[in-house]
């Protein structure tokens, strides 16, 4: 039987262990991908989504179901990233390490790819990452939030915490970035990509 996730929350405040491990294995990957996403070190996403769970976890009672569970969890992972751009300094690091595919992670690769397709989709991959480092931190979350973890525009105000045409006017306005961009550079018409 497979348990929603307000289900397994529930279980787990009843003392369930395995209810809470199965939300872990449910929801790593996205919230390694979002962290990374923002945060652009492999090991530093990795630390912020360790401690997602771990912040998730010790607030677990006072979860009220108001919010999804995974919008709860993202904001939680947004505030760690936050956090840790303040506490460092620094502007994200968007270029993916050398073993690490972003696409491969947040999506499951066709198995009948060829080599070139993949080469060309790691192009694409590195060009948008270029390109998404241009934008203020608030249009890019937009993007990652609506374009590559499916949130809805109230799931993602309701996370950032400000109104939905504020969130639709970030996400039109750091689109028309990224296509202005990567106009200029060519991948565009390159890849016939239509953003």
């Amino acid at each position: 039987m497979t348990w929603t996730d307000e289900e397994l929350v529930a279980r787990s405040i009843g003392g369930d262990a395995d209810s809470f491990n199965e939300l872990i294995h449910r929801w790593e990957r996205p919230i390694y991908v979002l962290a990374y996403r923002h945060i652009g070190r492999e090991e530093d996403a990795r630390d912020v989504c360790q401690e997602t769970f771990l912040r998730a976890y010790r607030a677990l009672a006072g979860f009220r179901g108001q919010a999804k569970f995974s919008s709860w969890l993202y904001r939680i992972a947004l505030n760690l990233c936050r956090d840790w751009m303040r506490r460092e300094r620094r502007t994200p690091v968007v270029q993916a390490p050398e073993d690490v595919d972003l696409m491969d992670l947040a999506a499951a690769r066709e198995p009948s790819e060829s080599i070139e397709d993949r080469v060309a989709r790691h192009d694409l991959t590195r060009a948008v990452e270029r390109a998404m480092a241009l934008l203020p931190e608030e249009q890019r979350t937009a993007i990652v939030l609506k374009e590559y973890h499916g949130l809805t525009f109230q799931e993602i105000a309701d996370l950032v915490g400000c109104p939905l045409s504020t969130v639709k006017t970030r996400l039109y306005q750091g689109l028309t970035v990224l296509r202005r961009e990567l106009a200029r550079t060519g991948v565009m018409e390159k890849k016939n990509l239509v953003i």
